[in-house]
């Protein structure tokens, strides 16, 4: 989901690294987002140079197409991910194929905007982006739920050394939701709860499987035995 969430934070101190190959798409997202008040430090052709260039700019987020060379951009993605916590990565794409949503995932991406997106529909992409949510267009929102409730249903191999962590039904429920890049107001409404209360979901997940934000349980949510 795109839309839906609030943020006092100044748009100018989002500083964002655009990548795509086409020289009309990268200037007019680089324009677009200008235009709103995000501040874009670098325009990037060649998804090679990417994380080089992210690393010297250290961007906020990072909007990547991966319609360019998908192994280079994939690489990029995973490498961001890995060694500049601080930056978040946003895939806007015009391919909306499962599979691909998914790799970018796994690799690092909190965020999967297809291009046929608004251009307020991205900027508020990558402002929830940067305020650490999840952020799908809205069917692949439900890609990625239809995808965590049947990792939900597989029974993950224990050991006595690495036992499974076990959350109770309501934690469970909460987790499927904010995989979908709901914010905890809008699980809330959902359920019929407090925001309190299901920031206490929240925190309360986040300890048990010893992870520290909510991209990671994201990620957890959709890469938890997933098959290659």
């Amino acid at each position: 989901m795109v839309s839906g969430a609030r943020s006092d934070i100044n748009l100018s101190t989002i500083t964002v690294v655009v990548v795509d190959d086409h020289p009309i798409w990268r200037e007019g997202v680089a324009r677009d987002l200008s235009a709103r008040g995000f501040t874009v430090v670098a325009t990037v052709a060649d998804p090679t140079f990417t994380a080089r260039i992210a690393a010297a700019t250290q961007p906020r987020v990072v909007v990547i197409d991966l319609d360019l060379d998908e192994v280079s951009a994939v690489d990029a993605v995973r490498t961001i991910a890995h060694t500049m916590p601080d930056t978040r990565v946003l895939v806007l794409s015009e391919r909306a194929e499962h599979r691909d949503v998914l790799d970018a995932v796994k690799a690092g991406a909190t965020g999967y905007l297809v291009k046929a997106a608004s251009a307020a529909e991205l900027a508020d992409a990558v402002r929830r982006t940067a305020d650490g949510y999840a952020v799908f267009t809205r069917g692949l929102a439900d890609l990625v739920l239809g995808e965590y409730q049947r990792l939900a249903t597989q029974p993950e191999p224990e050991s006595p050394a690495h036992p499974v962590p076990r959350l109770t039904e309501r934690e469970t429920e909460v987790l499927r939701l904010v995989a979908t890049g709901l914010t905890a107001r809008q699980v809330a409404t959902r359920l019929g709860l407090s925001h309190r209360t299901v920031e206490n979901h929240v925190q309360s997940t986040l300890r048990k499987l010893q992870l520290h934000n909510r991209i990671e349980l994201v990620r957890y949510a959709i890469t938890r035995g997933l098959a290659e």
